[in-house]
This record gives C-alpha cells, sequence and structure tokens, in this order.
C-alpha cells in the first residue's frame, strides 16, 4: 500500500520536465491547502524551504506528528517535497485564511508557483469548526453561497497578479470552491485554466450545473473520489469522474492520505455495491426534503451544537461529542426536535440505515 507520502518518497526527484504534473501532484498540492501559513506566506511569494523552515520553527515536529485529525499531518508534506527536485524550486504566495461566523464562512487557500511555469491555486477543504461544517450542510439549500464567491474573488485575485498558466484544486469543500471558482471568475482568468481538480468534493445544485458558466469548465473538470464516496456525491456534479482505491473504508475514505498511489497515478477503483447504494440514498434523501427543510434542519443542528458551547469537532473524545449532541438535541422545542426526527426518518427509509453503518465501517 502507498500513499501520496510514498509518492514524494519515492518521485520527489523527478522533474516536471521528465514527468509532467499529474493527478497525484494535484493531491499533494491540495492537502498542502490545509496547512497553517499565517504570518508564513503573505502575497509575495516565499520559497517551499523558507516556509517550511519557518513552519518548523513555529510547531514542534512531534507535535505535529501527534495530530489525529485527517489533515493535521499535512504539514509534512513539505519536508519530502524539499528534498527532490520536483517541488524545491516551488515558492508559494498570496495565502488566505477567513472564518466568518456571521455569514457561516470558512475558506482558505494559497498559490503555489511550480517549476514547469504554471500557477496551482489550491483551495482550503473544510477544518473542525461549526462554522466550517455549516457552510457544507448551507451547500444542498443555497446557490452562490459567501465562501464560493470569495473563493472566486480569490481566484480573480491572483489571476491578476500573475501571468502564469492556471491549475485549481482543493480536497473535499475546497473542491467545490475550485470548481465554482474557476467558473465564475473573470472570463480572461478562466480562458487561462488548464484543469480544474475535485478531490472527493460536493458539487452543485441544479441551478448552478445549468448556468454557461458551469459549462463553459466542464472539459477541464476532473472529479476524483473513493470507491465509497459520501463528501464527493452530495449534489450534481459533471466532467471526468475517477474512481480511486483507498486503505481505509467507510467515510474514512474521504481522508485522502490513505487513496492508494502505483508511480505517477492513483489505483483505479470499480464502484462497489455500496457506493452506489449509498449515492442513491443521499439522492433520494435530499429529494425528498425541500429548500426550507434542509435550511430548516441545518440550523436547528449547529444551533444545538452552539448552545452546548461547541465550537468544533475535535472537541473531546467520540463518545463525549455524541453525548454533548444527544443532550443538546433533547432541550430543543418539539418542533425542532419533530423536523431532526422527520429528517432522519428520511434517511432510514432511503436505505440510509444500513449505509450509516457501512459509512462508519461497521460489520
Amino acid at each position: 500500500m502507498a500513499n501520496i507520502f510514498d509518492y514524494l518518497a519515492w518521485r520527489a526527484d523527478v522533474p516536471f520536465s521528465i514527468d509532467p504534473f499529474n493527478e497525484v501532484d494535484n493531491l499533494v498540492l491540495s492537502e498542502l491547502a490545509y496547512t497553517d501559513f499565517s504570518g508564513i506566506v503573505g502575497t509575495a511569494p516565499v520559497s517551499l524551504e523558507d516556509a517550511c523552515t519557518a513552519y518548523f520553527a513555529r510547531y514542534n515536529r512531534e507535535e505535529v506528528l501527534q495530530r489525529t485529525t485527517y489533515t493535521g499531518k499535512a504539514p509534512l508534506l513539505m519536508e519530502d517535497m524539499v528534498r527532490g527536485a520536483r517541488f524545491r524550486s516551488m515558492t508559494l504566495s498570496h495565502y488566505f485564511s477567513e472564518l466568518d461566523k456571521d455569514q457561516n464562512v470558512q475558506i482558505a487557500a494559497i498559490t503555489l508557483h511550480l517549476p514547469d511555469g504554471t500557477a496551482f491555486v489550491a483551495f482550503r477543504g473544510t477544518d473542525g469548526t461549526l462554522i466550517g461544517w455549516k457552510e457544507d450542510f448551507g451547500m444542498g439549500f443555497e446557490s452562490h453561497t459567501a465562501g464560493q464567491q470569495r473563493a472566486a474573488a480569490y481566484l480573480d485575485e491572483v489571476g491578476q497578479a500573475t501571468r502564469e498558466p492556471l491549475r485549481v484544486g482543493g480536497h473535499s469543500k475546497g473542491g467545490n470552491f475550485a470548481v465554482y471558482a474557476s467558473a465564475f471568475c473573470a472570463p480572461e482568468v478562466r480562458a487561462r485554466i488548464r484543469e480544474i481538480y475535485t478531490n472527493d468534493g460536493p458539487g452543485f445544485r441544479d441551478d448552478i450545473l445549468a448556468t454557461p458558466e458551469y459549462d463553459a469548465i466542464v472539459p477541464r473538470v476532473i472529479s476524483i473520489v473513493p470507491d465509497t464516496s459520501i463528501i464527493g456525491k452530495l449534489l450534481g456534479s459533471e466532467g471526468v469522474h475517477r474512481i480511486v482505491e483507498s486503505s481505509a473504508s467507510g467515510l474514512i475514505q474521504h481522508d485522502a492520505f490513505t487513496w492508494q498511489v502505483l508511480r505517477n497515478r492513483f489505483v483505479e477503483a470499480a464502484a462497489t455495491e455500496m457506493g452506489i447504494f449509498i449515492d442513491q440514498s443521499i439522492k433520494h434523501w435530499f429529494a425528498e426534503m425541500d429548500d426550507e427543510e434542509r435550511r430548516t434542519l441545518t440550523d436547528t443542528v449547529f444551533t444545538a451544537f452552539e448552545t452546548a458551547g461547541m465550537e468544533n469537532f475535535h472537541d473531546g473524545t467520540r463518545l463525549k461529542r455524541l453525548e454533548t449532541m444527544y443532550q443538546s438535541l433533547r432541550k430543543l422545542p418539539k418542533e425542532q426536535q419533530s423536523d431532526i426526527l422527520r429528517a432522519v426518518g428520511l434517511l432510514f427509509q432511503s436505505g440510509g440505515q444500513t449505509a450509516w453503518a457501512k459509512l462508519l465501517g461497521e460489520k
């Protein structure tokens, strides 16, 4: 079994002049976007080596190794990247991060200038904050979210600051931002985009899919998902779809560090029966709720979390989080409790009870 860390150990010394940019490079850069470069990278370009040195002067390497979130070890990618010719001369610029509770926005992005003369614009996916997850849920009932619009503005800013050919990508919500920004940025910026990568990122509502802006970028969109994807199956999407093998099962496959690599590509996988079943269940569940029901459900659940004093999903153990959620939901007015019960009931009617067990890796 090999992942992107192994890819860097084996092939980081192969320059782009010998092996051009590939789908695995996309994931390496998309995962790197989970690194907190605040105070390290600004608008002006910073060398990868300098960024790596500054980051580990601030954060102890052992501390990074002990992180338990699936994106927590992303900064370690830099150590292998600086050792090889493929990425060593890369520079980083335009780091941007914003957390806006009032508008439910959690966004971060960075631009990576590669030795092949192109720039990769990488959008960060969802972090552990309640704001970030609430923003994800909001995509189910709202088109052109505040976060998506900020992503398009960021891409425009980068496009005006550089004349390099562009690639755009991200993991999870970052993939959604990458596709949206590429569609709704300025036409002159859009024309310079070579490829758009969404790595297990959610799709879009039908009204977005029907726009000429979205239609214009479809031939350049590459969607990469594991065989039991749930995040990447939310809402609709078009373009090239790739199914890849993961060393994990269920929902843990969303962790892109579990995706399997062979030389300069991912190991292909076929859609599993469970993956197809989950896809159909989610689509049926969404179809049974209108926009107002989705909005009400989202507001109700996240209000309960906030009332319980939770700010992120990394607080305490899993059992403690579940207990906190249960106690908070019990305190809600009966009408709001009914809204949640109806949504859960619809999920189970869609086959979701079996799907949920599989997603959690249960036998």
